[in-house]
Protein backbone atom coordinates (compact mmCIF):
# COMPACT_ATOMS: atom_id res chain seq x y z
CA UNK A 1 0.00 0.00 0.00
CA UNK A 2 1.66 3.28 -1.04
CA UNK A 3 2.08 5.98 1.58
CA UNK A 4 -0.07 9.08 1.27
CA UNK A 5 2.41 11.68 0.08
CA UNK A 6 0.24 14.80 -0.10
CA UNK A 7 -0.35 16.00 3.45
CA UNK A 8 -2.91 18.81 3.49
CA UNK A 9 -1.92 21.81 5.58
CA UNK A 10 -3.18 21.38 9.16
CA UNK A 11 -3.29 17.56 9.08
CA UNK A 12 -1.13 15.81 11.68
CA UNK A 13 -0.03 12.47 10.14
CA UNK A 14 0.82 11.12 13.60
CA UNK A 15 -2.83 11.25 14.76
CA UNK A 16 -5.21 8.56 13.42
CA UNK A 17 -8.43 9.50 11.63
CA UNK A 18 -11.48 7.22 11.50
CA UNK A 19 -12.09 8.34 7.91
CA UNK A 20 -8.56 7.32 6.87
CA UNK A 21 -8.89 4.00 8.75
CA UNK A 22 -12.01 3.26 6.69
CA UNK A 23 -10.15 4.34 3.56
CA UNK A 24 -7.44 1.76 4.38
CA UNK A 25 -10.04 -0.98 4.94
CA UNK A 26 -11.27 -0.22 1.42
CA UNK A 27 -7.74 -0.51 0.00
CA UNK A 28 -7.61 3.25 -0.50
CA UNK A 29 -4.39 5.26 -0.64
CA UNK A 30 -5.36 8.26 1.49
CA UNK A 31 -4.08 6.97 4.84
CA UNK A 32 -0.97 7.01 7.01
CA UNK A 33 0.92 4.37 8.96
CA UNK A 34 -0.86 5.40 12.15
CA UNK A 35 -4.23 4.71 10.48
CA UNK A 36 -3.08 1.32 9.24
CA UNK A 37 -1.97 0.43 12.77
CA UNK A 38 -5.45 1.20 14.12
CA UNK A 39 -7.06 -0.84 11.33
CA UNK A 40 -4.76 -3.77 12.06
CA UNK A 41 -5.83 -3.80 15.70
CA UNK A 42 -9.49 -3.63 14.64
CA UNK A 43 -9.03 -6.52 12.21
CA UNK A 44 -7.39 -8.53 14.99
CA UNK A 45 -10.51 -8.31 17.17
CA UNK A 46 -13.07 -8.34 14.31
CA UNK A 47 -11.52 -10.22 11.36
CA UNK A 48 -14.40 -9.72 8.94
CA UNK A 49 -14.36 -5.90 9.31
CA UNK A 50 -12.70 -5.45 5.91
CA UNK A 51 -15.30 -7.65 4.22
CA UNK A 52 -18.09 -5.64 5.87
CA UNK A 53 -16.46 -2.37 4.77
CA UNK A 54 -16.19 -3.55 1.17
CA UNK A 55 -19.78 -4.81 1.13
CA UNK A 56 -20.97 -1.50 2.57
CA UNK A 57 -19.15 0.36 -0.17
CA UNK A 58 -20.64 -1.82 -2.89
CA UNK A 59 -24.08 -1.16 -1.43
CA UNK A 60 -23.44 2.60 -1.50
CA UNK A 61 -22.21 2.56 -5.09
CA UNK A 62 -25.03 0.31 -6.30
CA UNK A 63 -27.68 2.35 -4.53
CA UNK A 64 -26.34 5.66 -5.87
CA UNK A 65 -26.39 4.19 -9.36
CA UNK A 66 -30.00 3.07 -8.79
CA UNK A 67 -30.94 6.60 -7.71
CA UNK A 68 -29.23 8.17 -10.70
CA UNK A 69 -30.99 5.78 -13.08
CA UNK A 70 -34.26 6.78 -11.39
CA UNK A 71 -33.54 10.39 -12.35
CA UNK A 72 -31.85 11.80 -9.23
CA UNK A 73 -29.24 14.39 -10.21
CA UNK A 74 -28.18 15.83 -6.83
CA UNK A 75 -26.83 14.08 -3.76
CA UNK A 76 -26.16 15.06 -0.15
CA UNK A 77 -23.70 12.63 1.45
CA UNK A 78 -23.80 13.01 5.26
CA UNK A 79 -20.85 11.77 7.28
CA UNK A 80 -19.14 11.14 3.98
CA UNK A 81 -15.55 10.62 5.11
CA UNK A 82 -12.84 10.59 2.44
CA UNK A 83 -14.29 9.68 -0.98
CA UNK A 84 -12.97 6.33 -2.17
CA UNK A 85 -13.13 5.34 -5.83
CA UNK A 86 -15.65 4.58 -7.18
CA UNK A 87 -16.96 7.61 -5.33
CA UNK A 88 -20.46 9.03 -5.15
CA UNK A 89 -19.65 11.77 -7.66
CA UNK A 90 -17.94 9.32 -10.04
CA UNK A 91 -20.88 6.91 -9.86
CA UNK A 92 -23.62 9.52 -10.17
CA UNK A 93 -21.77 11.44 -12.87
CA UNK A 94 -21.26 8.28 -14.86
CA UNK A 95 -25.04 7.96 -15.17
CA UNK A 96 -26.04 11.63 -15.01
CA UNK A 97 -23.27 13.90 -16.32
CA UNK A 98 -23.31 17.11 -14.32
CA UNK A 99 -24.75 15.44 -11.22
CA UNK A 100 -24.23 17.61 -8.16
CA UNK A 101 -22.72 16.15 -4.99
CA UNK A 102 -22.14 17.70 -1.58
CA UNK A 103 -19.93 15.72 0.80
CA UNK A 104 -20.64 16.65 4.43
CA UNK A 105 -18.47 15.69 7.41
CA UNK A 106 -17.90 17.33 10.77
CA UNK A 107 -14.26 16.16 10.97
CA UNK A 108 -11.86 19.01 10.05
CA UNK A 109 -9.28 16.42 9.00
CA UNK A 110 -11.72 15.07 6.40
CA UNK A 111 -12.45 18.59 5.17
CA UNK A 112 -8.74 19.32 4.70
CA UNK A 113 -8.22 16.09 2.77
CA UNK A 114 -11.30 16.61 0.63
CA UNK A 115 -10.36 20.15 -0.31
CA UNK A 116 -7.32 18.60 -2.00
CA UNK A 117 -9.01 15.48 -3.38
CA UNK A 118 -12.18 17.10 -4.71
CA UNK A 119 -10.75 19.75 -6.99
CA UNK A 120 -12.82 18.21 -9.80
CA UNK A 121 -15.25 20.97 -10.71
CA UNK A 122 -17.96 23.23 -9.39
CA UNK A 123 -20.57 20.44 -9.17
CA UNK A 124 -18.73 18.58 -6.36
CA UNK A 125 -17.97 20.26 -3.04
CA UNK A 126 -17.01 19.36 0.53
CA UNK A 127 -18.63 21.08 3.52
CA UNK A 128 -17.65 20.86 7.17
CA UNK A 129 -20.86 20.49 9.18
CA UNK A 130 -22.42 18.10 11.70
CA UNK A 131 -25.36 16.02 10.49
CA UNK A 132 -26.62 15.97 14.09
CA UNK A 133 -27.40 19.67 13.55
CA UNK A 134 -29.49 19.51 10.37
CA UNK A 135 -29.89 23.28 10.14
CA UNK A 136 -26.11 23.69 9.98
CA UNK A 137 -26.24 21.64 6.77
CA UNK A 138 -29.53 22.85 5.32
CA UNK A 139 -28.64 26.47 5.98
CA UNK A 140 -25.08 26.33 4.69
CA UNK A 141 -24.81 28.79 1.78
CA UNK A 142 -22.57 26.42 -0.18
CA UNK A 143 -25.20 23.70 0.13
CA UNK A 144 -28.13 25.92 -0.80
CA UNK A 145 -26.19 27.33 -3.77
CA UNK A 146 -25.62 23.84 -5.22
CA UNK A 147 -28.64 21.79 -4.10
CA UNK A 148 -32.17 22.67 -5.20
CA UNK A 149 -34.42 21.21 -2.52
CA UNK A 150 -37.51 21.78 -4.67
CA UNK A 151 -36.29 18.90 -6.84
CA UNK A 152 -35.53 15.29 -5.81
CA UNK A 153 -32.25 14.61 -4.03
CA UNK A 154 -30.43 11.53 -2.84
CA UNK A 155 -29.80 11.74 0.91
CA UNK A 156 -26.99 9.37 1.84
CA UNK A 157 -26.43 8.09 5.39
CA UNK A 158 -23.99 5.27 4.78
CA UNK A 159 -22.63 3.65 7.94
CA UNK A 160 -23.12 6.76 10.02
CA UNK A 161 -26.31 6.44 12.09
CA UNK A 162 -24.71 3.86 14.39
CA UNK A 163 -22.47 6.73 15.53
CA UNK A 164 -25.55 8.78 16.44
CA UNK A 165 -26.81 8.01 19.95
CA UNK A 166 -30.45 7.54 20.86
CA UNK A 167 -30.25 10.78 22.84
CA UNK A 168 -29.18 12.58 19.66
CA UNK A 169 -32.42 11.35 18.03
CA UNK A 170 -31.50 9.86 14.64
CA UNK A 171 -35.19 9.72 13.65
CA UNK A 172 -35.57 13.43 14.35
CA UNK A 173 -32.43 14.19 12.34
CA UNK A 174 -33.71 12.28 9.32
CA UNK A 175 -37.14 13.89 9.71
CA UNK A 176 -35.58 17.38 9.59
CA UNK A 177 -33.96 16.55 6.24
CA UNK A 178 -37.05 14.71 4.98
CA UNK A 179 -39.22 17.77 5.62
CA UNK A 180 -37.06 19.77 3.18
CA UNK A 181 -36.95 17.09 0.48
CA UNK A 182 -39.18 16.97 -2.60
CA UNK A 183 -41.34 13.92 -3.37
CA UNK A 184 -39.34 11.40 -5.38
CA UNK A 185 -36.24 12.03 -3.28
CA UNK A 186 -34.37 8.96 -2.08
CA UNK A 187 -32.89 8.02 1.30
CA UNK A 188 -29.98 5.59 1.54
CA UNK A 189 -29.25 4.33 5.04
CA UNK A 190 -27.01 1.59 6.42
CA UNK A 191 -26.41 0.76 10.06
CA UNK A 192 -24.73 -1.88 12.23
CA UNK A 193 -27.53 -3.86 13.85
CA UNK A 194 -28.06 -5.58 17.17
CA UNK A 195 -28.60 -8.88 15.36
CA UNK A 196 -24.80 -9.02 14.92
CA UNK A 197 -22.93 -11.76 16.76
CA UNK A 198 -22.56 -10.68 20.42
CA UNK A 199 -18.80 -11.22 20.34
CA UNK A 200 -18.50 -9.01 17.24
CA UNK A 201 -20.39 -6.18 18.93
CA UNK A 202 -18.28 -6.50 22.05
CA UNK A 203 -15.08 -6.53 20.02
CA UNK A 204 -16.05 -3.47 18.01
CA UNK A 205 -16.95 -1.54 21.15
CA UNK A 206 -13.64 -2.57 22.74
CA UNK A 207 -11.66 -1.50 19.68
CA UNK A 208 -13.27 1.97 19.71
CA UNK A 209 -13.08 2.48 23.48
CA UNK A 210 -11.82 5.94 24.31
CA UNK A 211 -12.65 7.37 20.89
CA UNK A 212 -15.60 9.69 20.18
CA UNK A 213 -16.97 7.20 17.62
CA UNK A 214 -18.84 4.83 19.93
CA UNK A 215 -21.30 2.55 18.09
CA UNK A 216 -24.98 2.26 18.97
CA UNK A 217 -26.37 -1.05 17.71
CA UNK A 218 -30.05 -0.92 16.78
CA UNK A 219 -32.39 -3.78 15.96
CA UNK A 220 -33.64 -4.43 12.44
CA UNK A 221 -37.04 -3.00 13.39
CA UNK A 222 -35.48 0.12 14.92
CA UNK A 223 -33.51 0.77 11.74
CA UNK A 224 -36.61 0.11 9.65
CA UNK A 225 -38.43 2.81 11.62
CA UNK A 226 -35.84 5.37 10.45
CA UNK A 227 -37.37 5.06 6.96
CA UNK A 228 -40.62 6.62 8.17
CA UNK A 229 -42.20 8.51 5.26
CA UNK A 230 -40.21 6.57 2.66
CA UNK A 231 -41.25 3.51 0.66
CA UNK A 232 -38.48 0.92 0.59
CA UNK A 233 -37.41 -0.37 -2.82
CA UNK A 234 -36.65 -4.06 -3.32
CA UNK A 235 -35.10 -5.98 -1.63
CA UNK A 236 -35.93 -3.81 1.40
CA UNK A 237 -33.73 -3.52 4.48
CA UNK A 238 -31.21 -6.36 4.26
CA UNK A 239 -27.56 -7.10 5.05
CA UNK A 240 -25.55 -4.86 2.74
CA UNK A 241 -23.97 -7.82 0.96
CA UNK A 242 -27.50 -9.01 0.05
CA UNK A 243 -28.68 -5.74 -1.54
CA UNK A 244 -28.93 -6.71 -5.22
CA UNK A 245 -25.67 -8.71 -5.18
CA UNK A 246 -23.81 -9.93 -8.24
CA UNK A 247 -22.62 -12.93 -6.24
CA UNK A 248 -23.77 -14.53 -3.01
CA UNK A 249 -21.59 -13.80 0.01
CA UNK A 250 -21.55 -15.52 3.38
CA UNK A 251 -22.93 -13.63 6.39
CA UNK A 252 -20.55 -11.65 8.58
CA UNK A 253 -20.35 -11.65 12.35
CA UNK A 254 -20.71 -7.86 12.29
CA UNK A 255 -24.06 -7.35 10.54
CA UNK A 256 -24.64 -4.08 8.70
CA UNK A 257 -28.06 -3.66 7.10
CA UNK A 258 -28.93 -1.19 4.37
CA UNK A 259 -31.87 -0.05 2.32
CA UNK A 260 -33.11 2.64 -0.04
CA UNK A 261 -36.41 4.44 0.33
CA UNK A 262 -38.35 6.81 -1.91
CA UNK A 263 -40.12 9.79 -0.39
CA UNK A 264 -43.87 9.54 -0.83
Amino acid sequence: MPELTRVPAGVDPSVPSSARVYDYLLDGKDNFEVDRAVATRLLHVAPDTRRVARASRRFLVGAVRHMALAGVRQFLDLGAGIPTSPSVHETAGGVRPGARVVYVDYDPVVKLHNDVLLAVGEDVISVQADLRDPESVLGDPQVTALIDFSRPIGLLLSGVTHFVTDEEDPAGIIRAFRDRMAPGSHLLLSQAVAESAPEAMAQLKASTAGSPAQPTFRTHDQVLALFDGFDLVEPGLVPVQDWRPDLEEPPTSLRVEGGVGVLR
